[in-house]
């Protein structure tokens, strides 16, 4: 299997397959394809699983792409103007992503959903207690809204973060919420009551312009009735 992606902020990635080669992706995330291309669309894993996805922001049903004979080619697009990240995971390798972030994999990746457990992170971390986690082996696609910036923590090291950038992290990463001090810039900075802090070791991905942020600029500019 290869790839390309094309285009920067309404981008796109072609996947070419040989035969017997296949990739999954939720259903609907599929924008065009050529070749001998068998589709199978079902809960993958059972109705739980698919139910444990739903929360995550991803459909019941997934649908699977195998190329049968020859070359063919799989064109996947996001749904919001931003990044597609790909990510060659070992076997065993993992990402805890936002809700909403999975686009396509191979069928040897698995999708699920990832229960946050700590009461404050779940309550005011900007996603809720259900995200993604993806494992390897195999090719993962991710779509991020807005851009997107990496950063390595060594152990110990924190960063705070507004909890709606995170698009994923590494498992080592601890994930917690904290407060923010001062009256003054908990009424008045825009930022909220709460900030996450992320602590090192391992590497986390933000992002520039979370969907909500986005929807609330547009909705300035929407008329409403009287």
């Amino acid at each position: 299997m290869r790839y390309e992606i094309h285009g920067t902020l309404l981008p796109s990635v072609d996947v070419y397959l040989e035969a017997g080669e296949s990739m999954f992706t939720e259903s609907g995330g599929m924008a065009w394809m050529q070749g001998d291309i068998a589709m199978d669309t079902n809960t993958r894993g059972g109705l739980m699983a698919g139910l444990g996805r739903k929360l995550a922001g991803e459909s019941l049903f997934m649908t699977t792409y195998k190329c049968n004979r020859g070359s063919a080619m799989v064109t996947f697009t996001p749904e919001a103007p931003g990044r597609i990240l790909v990510f060659e995971l070992s076997a065993g390798q993992s990402l805890i992503c936002q809700k909403d972030a999975f686009m396509a994999a191979e069928e040897s990746v698995s999708m699920e959903m990832h229960f946050r457990k700590r009461l404050g992170a779940g309550l005011f971390g900007g996603e809720g207690f259900i995200l993604q986690k993806v494992t390897g082996p195999g090719t993962v696609f991710l779509e991020i809204a807005g851009e997107v910036r990496d950063y390595s923590l060594s152990a110990g090291q924190v960063m705070r973060v507004d909890p709606g950038h995170i698009a994923l992290y590494e498992p080592t990463v601890d994930y917690d919420i904290q407060t923010v001090k001062g009256l003054k810039n908990a009424l008045f900075s825009g930022e909220g009551l709460f900030l996450a802090t992320l602590r090192g070791p391992g590497q986390v991905w933000l992002q520039s312009m979370p969907i909500p942020n986005l929807a609330q600029k547009i909705a300035r500019y929407i008329p409403s009735k009287s």
